[in-house]
């Protein structure tokens, strides 16, 4: 099949969802000449700040859908927790980049496990949970500790709960309110890093070095680069595996791919699949400053057409990202006052606890010879 031509400076890139990955996508996306049209249906949406226009619409609003996918070049989306059914719509009017396809695999975390491993990639082990008999046995098999989840529209710790010796499963089975759920085994991890990477619609491919993340109540704190400890095997491993998957997806734009390294009991670590995110990452942060090409140019540059760009480090400093969750955002003034620090703030209108309101990047030069 004959690709595509790219897309062309001031055309219009259409973004699904407004929170703040939209947004940053949307200032990358002005600094490449192109519009911006916005699809959310809050009006408060922190995007519409900095897009050229904006639809306030319902993601089953067939016929908002429609008319913002024929205002678009091109549209991808912030985060995956849409419908299949609106991608698919939207897919009908427009270029959708990533795909429907891969938005369904990744949305569901029993389909996205399957799919793994069908690559041959380890992932915890799991099991499908919808009833308690279904539970019991699965924690029969599993053994406790074990993590309960909500197949689709977990994040930050959302729709989850770790069930430990003498917890109540099947109390805590019903208070996911009957959602599908799946029950994942425990991996005692050394740590857990993240591969933020690009593919474009001709299989062009780009990789971000892994990154270390360090979470607090189930929320990401702080992402460091590089990985603390992390040997070049390892490193490199984890960058296969990102690849095989955006390859096995047919995957066009920036995914991010969390993994735990388990320590094996004899010879090197190995890497475990925690979860696939289509679309650009948290982990991800640090590259507006860190590297050379940011992960939100990154995705602008693989949605269009356009050659991805280098994601070597800025420099070749050391990286840190740390997360501004609720009133930490109050800090404004003095994270300015430390004269290096790069200060994100998202436009959100009202801090709350475990929102994440901003982020800050620190640039570490190395130490002198």
């Amino acid at each position: 099949m004959t690709p595509s031509p790219p897309i062309r400076p001031g055309a219009t890139l259409g973004i699904v969802g407004g929170g703040q990955l939209g947004r940053m996508i949307a200032l990358a996306a002005a600094n490449y000449g192109l519009k911006v049209h916005v699809y959310a249906p809050d009006a408060d949406s922190p995007a519409f700040d900095v897009a050229a226009a904006h639809t306030v619409a319902a993601y089953e609003d067939e016929a908002a859908l429609a008319a913002f996918a024929d205002a678009c070049d091109v549209v991808t989306y912030e985060f995956e927790n849409i419908p299949h059914a609106t991608a698919a719509i939207l897919a009908e009017h427009a270029t959708v980049r990533p795909s429907a396809h891969a938005l369904l695999t990744t949305q569901d975390r029993l389909v996205e496990k399957d799919f793994v491993n069908g690559l041959g990639i380890p992932t915890a082990p799991y099991r499908e949970v919808g009833t308690a008999e279904e539970l019991e046995t699965a924690l029969e098999e599993l053994g406790r500790p074990a993590i309960l989840k909500t197949r689709r529209f977990g994040y930050d710790g959302k729709g989850q709960r770790t069930i430990r010796e003498g917890d109540d499963a099947v109390a805590i089975l019903a208070g996911f309110d009957g959602a599908p759920c799946i029950l994942e085994g425990f991996v005692p991890f050394l740590r857990e890093i993240s591969v933020v990477a690009a593919r474009g619609p001709d299989g062009a491919f780009a990789a971000y070095e892994p990154c270390e993340n360090e979470h607090r109540d189930h929320i990401l704190a702080f992402t460091r680069v590089p990985a603390s400890g992390l040997d070049p095997a390892t490193a490199a491993a984890a960058e296969r595996i990102a690849r095989a998957i955006a390859e096995a997806l047919d995957y066009v734009g920036v995914l991010a791919v969390e993994l735990f390294e388990v320590e094996a009991e004899a010879g090197p670590a190995r890497l475990v699949v925690n979860e696939i995110a289509p679309r650009v990452h948290n982990s991800g942060h640090w590259t507006t400053e860190g590297a050379l090409t940011s992960q939100f140019a990154q995705t602008v540059r693989a949605v269009c057409g356009w050659p991805l760009g280098s994601t070597a480090r800025t420099g070749g400093m050391s990286v840190e990202m740390e997360n501004l969750i609720g009133d930490a955002s109050e800090r404004w003034h003095a994270l300015l006052a430390e004269g290096s620090t790069h200060l994100h703030l998202y436009g959100k209108a009202e801090a709350r606890p475990g929102r994440k309101m901003g982020h800050v990047t620190r640039l570490i030069p190395k130490p002198a010879p």
